[in-house]
């Protein structure tokens, strides 16, 4: 009969095993937060490459870019920035769309997360 006991034991205890699934649920709720203000960030990104890459609004004035950029607010549900929050400057004949603003995101109490983004069409 062969009643040898192992060694080592392998596992996790009960303690590490909670620890564990507090900061994974942690994670979890910071992420499914944050992830709307950088959906939201990409899609203006995307938006501002798009209008300065437009061959209609290459020589157009800076009102009918903002305009543009509302209508493409509207169908995209652009909610963090609106057309006067527009920088529009001018590279050669490409307009180059920026801005700059920050998402304040509620976590618990009077805890809050404060991003900021600065969205360019010129790829920076």
């Amino acid at each position: 009969m062969n009643t040898a006991m192992p060694v080592n034991q392998r596992g996790m205890s009960f303690g590490g095993f909670v620890f564990t699934a507090f900061v994974v649920v942690v994670c979890a709720i910071f992420g499914f937060r944050l992830i709307p203000a950088y959906i939201q960030d990409a899609t203006i990104k995307n938006t501002f490459v798009e209008i300065a890459h437009d061959p209609n609004l290459q020589n157009a004035s800076p009102l009918d870019i903002k305009k543009s950029f509302e209508r493409h607010s509207a169908v995209d549900d652009i909610t963090a920035i609106n057309s006067g929050d527009i920088v529009i400057s001018s590279d050669g004949a490409t307009p180059v769309l920026s801005a700059s603003y920050t998402v304040k995101i509620p976590v618990a109490g009077n805890i809050s997360l404060l991003l900021e983004f600065n969205p360019s069409s010129d790829g920076k």
